[in-house]
């Protein structure tokens, strides 16, 4: 679901700096305070890694990935649970949230470092094999596409995040019970805690579009919860605002590609939760040999060939179908 991440990576905490009113300086002054609380690995493949920079300059892409690793079941191990694409624009006003289906039917390449021998498989199958550099390096043999950074989010993090902002608001186009806890999510806009959103998000079954439902859902909470982090009166209390940014850092593992935090916090600090824009991935789920994937349909091509010109408005207003309501 979503939690651990990035455009969110690209505002989570980010955004609590220019709520609290702080100027550049400021700006710059908080996110060193706070950066040793975000983990910082090298995350994406070579093969999948735009050219290192020290600069912030759009276009930028990045890959975020949300984790399923669940403190009550630590042996369960994690899965990519959620794949998302946050392309952000030359202008860095804004940012376009791709949701790529878990169970998308990918080539994965092979992987020297877990031993795995590459193959054709659900594309979350990669994270398992080797993590977020596999995944990396799969989508870029598919859409051509290198990313300027990466991060992983853990759902348990961000359920306390939201739960600081005294939770977020979400409008449930249909009624869904959550095969998890019984509970009836009914039509309309509920202000829910974390352990709702993310019980929310986790649903698929029951839903006009499966899975596809459920990335939409993700890429809604990941609005409220920017929404909610820009309502500057929540955040001028500076005890709330340190344990926000606790939160988020504690949350989040990233890879900058060799930008400083501050840099990064700075040259992204305009962008809000209005101005998120989701997007499906052309696809639909299809059985094979007793297994359900997600296979990619026709305008998938053409989508991921704007993706990597940087040019997915005009590819967006010529196929609007594919636009999530948010």
């Amino acid at each position: 679901m979503a939690p651990r991440w990035a455009k969110i990576f690209l505002g989570a905490g980010l955004v609590l700096l220019l709520a609290a009113g702080l100027g550049a300086v400021g700006l710059r002054v908080l996110v060193w305070r706070y950066e040793r609380a975000v983990d910082q690995q090298r995350l994406l493949d070579a093969t999948a890694r735009q050219r290192t920079s020290t600069t912030v300059e759009g276009p930028l892409n990045y890959l975020i990935i949300g984790s399923d690793l669940r403190v009550s079941n630590p042996a369960g191990g994690q899965r990519a649970d959620t794949i998302v694409l946050a392309h952000i624009p030359a202008g860095l006003g804004h940012a376009y949230l791709i949701s790529v289906p878990r169970d998308l039917r990918v080539p994965i390449p092979a992987d020297a470092a877990s031993g795995y021998g590459g193959g054709t498989d659900k594309i979350n199958a990669a994270y398992q094999y080797g993590r977020v550099g596999l995944v990396s390096a799969a989508l870029t043999q598919l859409t051509g596409v290198r990313f300027d950074g990466a991060a992983i989010i853990d759902f348990s993090g961000f359920r306390r995040v939201i739960d600081l902002l005294g939770g977020v608001t979400i409008c449930v186009d249909t009624e869904t019970r959550s095969i998890h806890t019984g509970h009836v999510f009914t039509a309309g806009c509920h202000e829910m805690s974390g352990a709702q959103a993310l019980d929310y998000a986790r649903q698929r079954y029951d839903l006009p579009n499966g899975d596809f439902d459920r990335q939409r859902h993700h890429q809604q909470i990941l609005k409220a919860i920017l929404a909610e982090m820009s309502d500057a009166g929540d955040l001028a209390n500076p005890v709330k605002l340190d344990q926000l940014f606790r939160a988020v850092g504690s949350s989040l593992t990233v890879d900058t590609n060799g930008v400083q935090l501050p840099d990064l916090a700075l040259a992204l600090r305009g962008i809000r939760a209005d101005d998120l824009v989701g997007v499906q991935v052309p696809a639909h789920s299809e059985m094979l040999g007793g297994v359900s994937y997600a296979l990619l349909d026709p305008p998938a091509d053409a989508l991921f060939a704007a993706l990597a010109r940087a040019d997915l408005a005009t590819w967006l207003t010529a196929n609007p179908r594919w636009v999530n309501k948010l």
